[in-house]
């Protein structure tokens, strides 16, 4: 038997859910991993597709502002294997050398109030890079799931394309946008969100000049601002 309308069903799960990015979001901007990524994405343009280090580099910066991902570019136009891309780039970045257990961050998630909000991981990486970087930090354990780019799908789907946020929606079990909430770096992906209905907190680090127009409804320094924009998800400390 079916619960009456607007009802839940029983043992249904109608937590709202606060969507992570992963990269300069879950670690600082600052540790430069992006820089890495850069430098592994640029070396594989130049030697993949037979172009000049300068051709590399424009190539990647003209795929990224298009389509959202460099490797989007590559698989459309020069039809590149993206997991063997995947497995020079994202899987060859030396991350344990630089992303270390953060008690910082992981007394933060632990104090989100998991009976009011699923907690769930949003990025544009693929599952591997994902996953690598969460257990770098000691919290793998307190995220409920992640939303990944998947780079072996045609076409591959990234935020901020509206497809990409619906596939988070539908993967972390939510209906309605206003039930969605999301902290990120990029300003274009926490404009997608905001356009969409989700509450959004833009990641601005300190030393990151801040955009003129604000992307969404909150923008932040820190992580731990996320306590003060999303109060009502974190646990009460009287």
């Amino acid at each position: 038997m079916g619960s009456q309308k607007g009802e839940p069903h029983r043992g249904e799960d109608t937590r709202p859910v606060l969507f992570f990015d992963i990269d300069n979001c879950l670690y600082p901007k600052s540790a430069k991993v992006h820089d890495l990524m850069a430098d592994l994405i640029d070396q594989y343009f130049a030697k993949h597709l037979g172009v000049s280090e300068q051709e590399a580099v424009r190539l990647h910066k003209e795929y990224y502002q298009n389509y959202g991902l460099a490797i989007e570019g590559l698989v459309r136009h020069h039809q590149i294997d993206p997991l063997e891309y995947n497995a020079k780039v994202d899987d060859a970045l030396p991350l344990e050398d630089i992303i270390k257990p953060n008690p910082q961050l992981r007394k933060l998630l632990e104090d989100i109030d998991k009976t009011k909000v699923k907690t769930w991981l949003f990025t544009n990486a693929y599952v591997n890079h994902g996953k690598r970087v969460v257990r770098l930090l000691g919290v793998e354990d307190l995220f409920e799931g992640l939303t990944y780019c998947n780079y072996a799908a045609i076409p591959i789907l990234c935020k901020p394309h509206p497809d990409m946020f619906a596939k988070a929606m539908r993967e972390a079990g939510v209906e309605q946008p206003r039930n969605c909430y999301f902290v990120d770096d990029s300003y274009a992906n926490c404009v997608g969100a905001k356009q969409l209905g989700w509450t959004a907190a833009h990641l601005v680090e300190e030393g990151v000049k801040a955009p003129r127009t604000p992307a969404s409804q909150y923008q932040i320094r820190h992580l731990e601002e996320m306590r003060n924009c999303y109060p009502q998800f974190f646990k009460s400390t009287c």
